[in-house]
């Protein structure tokens, strides 16, 4: 049968092209049998999904597409009530998939859109995309949307324990493809879904969060994650001590919490030196706080740096309007 063929499916009935499909996956090789059972079309077509590990062994890329385009069509007209193994099936075996990562990209996607709005089993694709997305540098070609993926966890009825995977598996796509400050955005959305019963269970997703906040210089502002519930259970601990002093301490403090945990500190992946220059950002933008003027004598004694040193600092704050003086 030529790929002529498999586009040509959508002439026959159902069950005709799961026949169809089990003799062309069998002259690829597959062990399965060309004869559709007694079972019935759904079975036909677990049979067909189960076999589709040939289509990424034995196929162009060309030929992959509309073999699985097919199996898509099939899986699409399944009654709603039996979709949920079938389609998680077709998912897992789109993922092994060891070659042709944008056709699979584009098949889960095909797939996603093809389901009702409102099925759940939209979140099983979804979470597949973020997969094979993550792991092939492709996040481009997937929405990461936060607000788009709040619409979709409303419309899928979602439990908590489904939208932190959902969080945990954008995540870590989004730091596969380096957007490190789209990634903490989500980290703390996901944390923002704790309660103080399971808060516990978010310890170490909460710890790197504060040090990927506190790493990044483009955050200023640190107090709203005080408020997250995985953050609060983390009181008495070091690194709620140190995220405190990056909410509301000076310069002074973190250099004395510096010398006293210096270990605990590098140990984080955090630099020195670029913890002093925030903390003098933050130091100023403290001080200027409902102030007209500030003495230059003051910043320069608050920030420690020398005169000269001052002026380039106070230069560069207003430069990259991190302050205003």
């Amino acid at each position: 049968m030529s790929t002529a063929g498999v586009a040509g499916f959508i002439d026959l009935s159902e069950c005709q092209q799961a026949l169809e499909l089990r003799g062309y996956l069998k002259q690829l090789g597959a062990e399965i049998s060309e004869e559709n059972s007694e079972q019935g079309f759904t079975y036909d077509l677990f049979k067909v999904i189960d076999a589709s590990d040939v289509i990424w062994k034995q196929t162009a890329e060309i030929e992959a597409e509309a073999l699985l385009n097919s199996i898509i069509s099939l899986i699409l007209i399944i009654p709603p009530d039996q979709l949920d193994e079938i389609v998680v099936a077709f998912v897992e075996k789109v993922v092994k998939g060891d070659k042709y990562t944008t056709l699979k990209l584009k098949m889960l996607s095909n797939l996603f859109n093809g389901l009702e709005e409102r099925s759940q089993l939209r979140y099983n694709v979804y979470c597949s995309l973020l997969t094979v997305a993550g792991s092939s540098h492709n996040i481009g070609n997937v929405e990461t949307s936060l607000s788009k993926i709040k619409k979709w966890i409303g419309l899928w009825n979602l439990s908590p324990e489904k939208v932190q995977n959902l969080y945990r598996l954008l995540y870590e796509a989004l730091l596969q493809n380096d957007v490190g400050e789209v990634a903490t955005r989500v980290m703390i959305e996901m944390l923002s879904t704790f309660t103080e019963d399971n808060a516990s269970q978010a310890r170490s997703e909460a710890h790197r969060c504060i040090v990927s906040c506190i790493a990044d210089p483009s955050i200023l502002i640190l107090d709203n994650l005080l408020a997250l519930k995985p953050v609060k259970f983390l009181e008495g601990e070091l690194i709620h001590d140190l995220l405190t002093i990056f909410v509301s301490g000076k310069l002074q403090q973190y250099e004395q919490f510096y010398q006293q945990n210096t270990d605990f500190v590098n140990s984080l992946g955090l630099v020195h030196d670029a913890n002093l220059q925030k903390m003098r950002l933050l130091t100023f933008i403290s001080m200027a706080e409902n102030k007209r003027e500030i003495h230059f004598d003051a910043v320069q004694q608050e920030i420690k740096l020398s005169a000269d040193e001052v002026e380039g600092f106070i230069i560069d704050v207003v430069r990259t309007k991190k302050g205003s003086v």
